[in-house]
C-alpha cells in the first residue's frame, strides 16, 4: 500500500521522459541558428565596412556606398533590364557547362580507368591546359566570329580542365586494397567501377565541379567584355563608359552572388551525396 502511494502518477512518467528530448531538440535548433548567423557575420561586416568607408571617403571618390548600389539594383530590377541581361549571361554559362562538364568528366573517367586512354589523352590535355584559356579570346573570335559561339566555346574550354584533373586523380586515389577486397567478393569490372571506384572518387569529382563553376563565371566576365550587345558584361561596359559607378558595382555584386550561389548548390549536393563518408569535423 505504501509503495503504491510513493509511485509517481502514470501520466507524469511520459512527460518527464519527454523533457530531455525537447530540451535537446531546442538546443540543436539554437545551435543551428547560431551557426548560420556566424556564417553570414563575415559578409555583414564587409558590407558594413563598405557602406561606412564609402560614406567617409576612405574608399575613394568613385566608390559608391552600398545603399546607392542597392537603389540602383532596385531600379534596374523594376525596369526588367537587370533580369533580361542576367538571363542572357546565364544562358551562355549553361551552354558552356553543358558542353565542357561532360567532356571533362568523360576524359577524366577514360584516363583514370584505362591506362591506354591515359597514354593517348593525358598528354594533349595537359598541353592545352597549360595555355591560359582567357588569352584565347582573340583566337576564338577569329575562328568563330563575335557571336555566341566564341563565348560559349571559351566557357566550355575553361571548365574542362579542372574537372578532368580532379576526376583523374580522384579515381587514381582510390585505395587499391578496397578494390582487391571487392574483387575477392566476386565483383566484376562494372561492379567495381559503380560500387567502389566512383563512390571513392566522388569527393574529388565534386571539388572539380566547384572549381569548374568558378572558372565558368570568371570566363563569362572576360568574354562579355568585347563585342557584346547583351548580358551583364554589356551592362558593366556601358556603365563604365558613362561613369555610372553604382551600376558597375551592382554588376560586380551580381557576379559574386552568382558564384557563391552555384558553390553553395554544389556543397549541398556534396553534403547529401557524401553523407556516408566519415571525415574530419572542424570544431
Amino acid at each position: 500500500m505504501s509503495t503504491h502511494l510513493l509511485d509517481p502518477p502514470r501520466s507524469a512518467i511520459p512527460e518527464a521522459a519527454a523533457r530531455p528530448a525537447v530540451a535537446a531538440r531546442s538546443g540543436a535548433v539554437l545551435l543551428s541558428l547560431l551557426r548560420r548567423a556566424r556564417k553570414v557575420s563575415g559578409l555583414v561586416v564587409v558590407l558594413a565596412l563598405w557602406e561606412a568607408g564609402a560614406r567617409a571617403g576612405w574608399l575613394g571618390s568613385t566608390t559608391p556606398p552600398l545603399s546607392d548600389v542597392a537603389v540602383r539594383g532596385w531600379e534596374m530590377a523594376s525596369s526588367g533590364a537587370l533580369f533580361q541581361n542576367l538571363g542572357v549571361s546565364l544562358g551562355r554559362v549553361l551552354k558552356g557547362l553543358a558542353i565542357g562538364l561532360p567532356a571533362g568528366l568523360v576524359l577524366g573517367l577514360l584516363s583514370g580507368l584505362f591506362r591506354v586512354s591515359e597514354d593517348v589523352i593525358d598528354a594533349p590535355v595537359q598541353a592545352v591546359r597549360m595555355l591560359p584559356h582567357l588569352a584565347l579570346v582573340p583566337l576564338f573570335i577569329i575562328w568563330f566570329g563575335i557571336g555566341e559561339t566564341s563565348k560559349v566555346g571559351l566557357i566550355a574550354v575553361g571548365v574542362v580542365f579542372p574537372l578532368y584533373i580532379n576526376v583523374f586523380h580522384g579515381i587514381r586515389g582510390v585505395d587499391e586494397r578496397l578494390v582487391e577486397s571487392a574483387r575477392t567478393c566476386g565483383l566484376g569490372r562494372l561492379g567495381l567501377i559503380r560500387k567502389v571506384i566512383l563512390p571513392g572518387a566522388l569527393p574529388q569529382i565534386l571539388v572539380g565541379l566547384r572549381l569548374s563553376l568558378g572558372v565558368a563565371w570568371l570566363t563569362l566576365v572576360v568574354v562579355e567584355q568585347s563585342a557584346t550587345a547583351s548580358g551583364i558584361g554589356f551592362v558593366i561596359n556601358q556603365a563604365t563608359q558613362f561613369l555610372q559607378m553604382e551600376t558597375v558595382f551592382l554588376v560586380l555584386v551580381v557576379y559574386a552572388l552568382l558564384g557563391v550561389s552555384t558553390d553553395l548548390l554544389v556543397r549541398l549536393v556534396e553534403r547529401r551525396a557524401l553523407a556516408w563518408r566519415r571525415g574530419l569535423v572542424a570544431r
